[in-house]
C-alpha cells in the first residue's frame, strides 16, 4: 500500500490486527497497534476491543486494564463488551476484588452491567464455595434490573452438583423456570452429571428420558457420553450399551469419548474381547484412538494378566504414530510386576530414559512394590534412595510402599526407621501401613519389639 502511495486507514489496521490475532501472532498484533498509534492514526472502539480481547486471551489482563485509561484519554469510551472482556479475564486470574471494582466503575459511568458481566464473577465465587457472596451478587444483579439468563442459572446448578447438593440444584432449576428462564440442554446435562457423580444412575436416566423431553430439550453427544460413562463407572455395562445403540436413532453418532468409556467399562468387567471389538469398530468408523483409548485398553489387558497383548498394543500404538507416555509405561510396569515378571519390568524401567521419559513418583512406587513382592526389599530400598537424586521428590505413596515392603519381608527395624523419616517430612501412614503395624503390635512374636521401637517416636 505504501509503495503505491496509498495510506491505510483505521479499518485497514483493524482488519490486519484482527487477522494477526486469529493467526495466533499476538506479539505482531500488539506491535502493529503500537505502530498505528505512533504514526498518528486514531484507534476506534473496534481497534481497542480487538486488542483488549487479544491481550485477555493470552493472560495480559493488566495491560488490558491500562488500555481502558488510554481509551478514556483519547476520547474513545469503552462499551459494555470491553468491560465484560476484562472482567472475565480478571475472574480467570482470581482477581475478584478488581473485577467488582471494575463493575462499580462502569456503573458509575452509566454503563449498565448485564448477565454476561456478572456470569464470570458468579462462576469464580461458586468455584471457591463463596455462597454468601454469590447470594449478595445475585441480589445486586436483581437490584440493578439485570435479569439472570440461562448461563447465570447454569453456573449455580453446576456448583451445587459439584458440591453434591443435587436437591439444591433441582431447586435452582425450579426457580429458574418460575422466573421465566427455560432450562437448556446444558442445564440437564449438568443435572445428569450431578446424579452420576453420586451413583444415582436411575435418577440421571429419568432426567434424560423425561425432563429433557418434557421441556423440549434435545439430548446432544455430551448428554449420552455423561450417561454412558456413568453406567460404565458403576459396572452397568448393558445399560451403557443400550444407550450406545440408541444414539444413532436420535441422529447422534458415538465419538472417541463414547468408545473410551465403553472400552473402560468392558475392561473393568474383564470382557476384553468386547473391549477389543469396540476398539476395532471405532477405527472402522474413522475415529482415531487417542492416548486415553490406548491407556484404557492397556490397563484392561494388564489388569487381567494378558501382558503379551498389552505389549502388542504398545507396539500397535507406536506403529500408528502415537508415542506412549509415562502413564502407558506405568500401566505396563505394574502389569509385569503383578505377574512376577520383575526382571522384564526392571529392564523396561531402565530403558525409560532412552525413550526420553522421566519416571514419576508413581513409576518408582510401582517398581518398589514389585521388587518388595519378589523379596528384593534391599534393591527396592536402593531405588527408593535414588529417587531424589534422579529429580523425583519422595512422596507419601513411595514412603508407604517402602515401609510395607520391609514389613512384608520381616525387616521391622528398617520399616520403623522409614516411618520416622516419613512423619518428620510431614507425610502420614496410609490405611494399609497402619493396619500392618497394628497386626504386628498384636502379634505374640514381634509385639514386644515393636512396642520398644515405638517408644522412640
Amino acid at each position: 500500500m505504501f509503495k503505491l502511495g496509498l495510506q491505510p486507514d483505521t479499518v485497514t489496521f483493524n482488519t490486519l490486527i484482527n487477522g494477526l490475532f486469529i493467526g495466533g501472532k499476538v506479539a505482531q498484533a500488539v506491535r502493529l497497534f503500537d505502530d498505528m498509534v505512533r504514526e498518528g492514526y486514531h484507534p476506534d472502539l473496534i481497534t481497542y476491543s480487538t486488542i483488549v480481547n487479544g491481550l485477555c486471551k493470552i493472560g495480559c489482563t493488566t495491560r488490558a486494564v491500562r488500555l481502558l485509561t488510554t481509551m478514556e484519554e483519547t476520547g474513545c469510551a469503552p462499551n459494555i463488551v470491553t468491560y465484560n472482556t476484562i472482567i472475565d479475564s480478571l475472574c480467570k486470574d482470581k482477581l475478584l476484588t478488581e473485577a467488582l471494582n471494575l463493575i462499580s466503575e462502569m456503573t458509575g459511568k452509566g454503563i449498565q452491567p448485564d448477565a454476561f458481566t456478572y456470569s464470570p464473577l458468579l462462576h469464580a465465587m461458586c468455584n471457591t464455595g463463596q455462597w454468601e457472596e454469590v447470594i449478595t451478587l445475585w441480589n445486586e444483579m436483581l437490584a440493578n434490573n439485570c435479569k439472570p439468563n440461562v448461563v447465570s442459572y447454569n453456573i449455580l446448578v453446576d456448583a451445587a452438583c459439584k458440591e453434591g447438593k443435587i436437591l439444591k440444584a433441582h431447586d435452582i432449576v425450579e426457580r429458574m423456570i418460575q422466573d421465566g428462564v427455560q432450562p437448556n440442554t446444558v442445564t440437564y446435562n449438568i443435572l445428569m452429571d450431578g446424579y452420576c457423580l453420586q451413583g444415582k444412575m436411575d435418577e440421571a436416566r429419568k432426567v434424560l428420558n423425561s425432563m429433557m423431553i418434557i421441556r423440549g430439550c434435545v439430548p446432544n453427544i455430551y448428554s449420552y457420553n455423561i450417561m454412558v460413562n456413568g453406567f460404565c463407572k458403576y459396572k452397568r455395562i448393558d445399560e451403557a450399551m443400550e444407550l450406545f445403540r440408541e444414539m444413532p436413532q436420535n441422529g447422534l453418532f458415538p465419538d472417541t469419548v463414547t468408545y473410551n468409556a465403553l472400552i473402560n467399562g468392558m475392561s473393568r468387567l474383564g470382557r476384553l474381547s468386547a473391549a477389543q471389538e469396540l476398539f476395532k469398530e471405532m477405527s472402522g468408523y474413522g475415529l482415531i484412538p487417542n492416548l486415553i483409548t490406548y491407556s484404557t485398553l492397556l490397563h484392561g489387558f494388564c489388569m487381567n494378566g494378558q501382558i503379551y497383548k498389552a505389549l502388542g498394543l504398545v507396539k500397535a500404538m507406536q506403529n500408528s504414530g502415537l508415542k506412549p507416555n509415562i502413564i502407558h509405561y506405568n500401566i505396563l510396569l505394574d502389569g509385569l510386576c503383578k505377574i512376577g515378571q520383575h526382571a522384564v519390568a526392571r529392564e523396561l524401567f531402565h530403558r525409560l530414559s532412552f525413550k526420553g521419559l522421566q519416571p514419576t513418583v508413581y513409576t518408582y512406587t510401582i517398581m518398589i512394590k514389585g521388587l518388595c513382592k519378589a523379596g528384593l526389599a534391599n534393591e527396592a530400598y536402593e531405588l527408593f534412595r535414588k529417587m531424589e537424586t534422579n529429580g523425583c521428590l519422595l512422596h507419601s505413596c513411595s514412603y508407604n510402599a517402602m515401609i510395607q515392603g520391609f514389613l512384608q519381608n520381616d525387616d521391622v527395624s528398617k520399616a520403623v526407621k522409614i516411618l520416622h523419616e516419613m512423619v518428620s517430612k510431614g507425610f502420614a501412614a496410609n490405611l494399609s501401613t497402619a493396619t500392618m503395624f497394628v497386626k504386628l503390635l498384636c502379634s505374640d512374636t514381634t509385639g514386644e519389639l515393636i512396642h520398644e521401637i515405638c517408644k522412640q517416636c
